[in-house]
């Protein structure tokens, strides 16, 4: 980057060939600019380069006086953004690179170039090298429960063993367990899973996930499209939901309540033409309802991987291939099993578990300690005995 003081102000000019990222994050600095107007001038002169060059009169036919102005007036955080921007680029190391893109850039996303009001630019984070190839997003509540979080976490492996990428937010509770299924995954030929965030990328939020941001960027992307210093803001999620249904084939719900973001990403997958998945739960689970909504809607009802690879292309003769938890050890033993079985998939009481194991109570009783000590069972609020693994693993092989 070029600098050059000035008796009133410091400047900043790209050199010829150089990133393209400086002029990009001026126009978004630009009061008044939005993206559509942006992509209108883009489209007009052909580059980012050519949109700064253009005289105000030429850019007012275009977008009217005003904004014309406006773009050749420098913004006046922009010196102190390019320089904690180049600041941010210079902490790339350890295997991980950073990198901002923009429209000219070719390592811009294709998929997020097909949206109306595209990002001007993208700060990216992680094995960028890696190609993202076909993926499908996975989305959900912020308070899953254990099941929930389980299928998102099965889901999320199949799907990157089958060769998808993984893209969410990186919120807390679905969110992080996609993430989470995906990076189980040894995929050294893509990257196996995109966090879209919703700040800046010199900081995390939540605070709790700095541990898996770091896991993201050491095997797969995270990105953003805001300036690096922006802190989380309730309207930043929503916009941020657009190019996780943008960057991704398809969009898996797990569990949603009827207003959520997750059903936000789902209809800005339908409006941009991309499957819309929803996985089925009881009736009287508010964490159900959103999910039940988008399958009346004609979202797909999915029960197993198999139900979403039927709807995606095939990667080089990759299937999907179903996740198999390894067996608890207690559950080993014949009458825990059986006490297992009996627990279905909703909370039961200790007289239904009695009836349908034909166990003693005092036996199982110590057997439902013994799973809870394994972390195979809790006990709910109202004194029932819920599952805490998928159901997956009821026929042992």
């Amino acid at each position: 980057m070029a600098y050059s003081e000035t008796p009133s102000s410091r400047h900043i000019s790209p050199k010829p060939n150089q990133a393209h990222w400086p002029l990009a994050l001026r126009l978004l600095l630009t009061p008044g600019l939005g993206a559509r107007s942006t992509r209108k001038l883009w489209a007009e002169f052909g580059c980012l380069a050519a949109i700064w060059a253009e005289p105000v009169a030429m850019l007012a036919q275009a977008v009217g006086e005003e904004l014309a102005t406006a773009i050749h007036s420098e913004p006046p955080d922009w010196a102190q953004h390019c320089e904690r921007t180049l600041g941010w680029l210079a902490q790339a190391g350890q295997g991980v690179s950073h990198a901002v893109w923009s429209w000219d850039d070719e390592a811009f996303p294709q998929d997020l170039m097909d949206l109306p009001d595209a990002p001007l630019i993208l700060f990216a984070r992680g094995q960028l090298h890696l190609p993202l190839g076909p993926a499908v997003a996975v989305v959900g509540s912020r308070n899953p429960t254990h099941q929930g979080r389980e299928n998102a976490r099965a889901f999320a492996y199949s799907l990157c063993a089958g060769g998808y990428a993984v893209v969410s937010g990186m919120a807390m509770g679905i969110d992080a367990a996609a993430h989470q299924g995906a990076l189980q995954v040894n995929a050294p030929t893509h990257c196996p899973t995109v966090a879209v965030v919703g700040t800046g990328l010199d900081l995390v939020y939540p605070r709790q996930h700095l541990g898996l941001s770091l896991d993201i960027a050491s095997c797969g992307w995270v990105i953003s499209e805001l300036p690096l210093g922006t802190h989380a803001k309730a309207h930043h999620f929503p916009q941020r939901n657009r190019l996780i249904a943008g960057l991704s084939q398809g969009v898996l719900v797990v569990e949603a309540a009827l207003q959520s973001g997750s059903l936000i990403t789902a209809q800005q997958a339908l409006d941009q033409g991309k499957e819309v998945f929803a996985i089925p739960g009881s009736i009287h689970s508010a964490l159900s309802r959103g999910c039940h909504a988008l399958l009346r809607q004609g979202a797909k009802l999915v029960e197993n991987i198999q139900d979403i690879a039927e709807e995606m292309p095939p990667i080089s003769g990759l299937a999907p291939r179903p996740f198999k938890p390894s067996l608890p050890a207690v559950l080993q033993n014949p009458q825990a099993f059986a006490v297992w079985q009996a627990l279905g998939d909703e909370a039961q009481t200790l007289d239904v578990l009695v009836m349908h194991s034909h166990l003693p109570v005092a036996q199982v009783l110590a057997l439902l300690q013994l799973m809870q000590n394994q972390a195979c069972v809790s006990v709910t609020t109202a004194g029932t005995y819920q599952r805490l693994h998928q159901s997956s693993i009821d026929e042992r092989d």
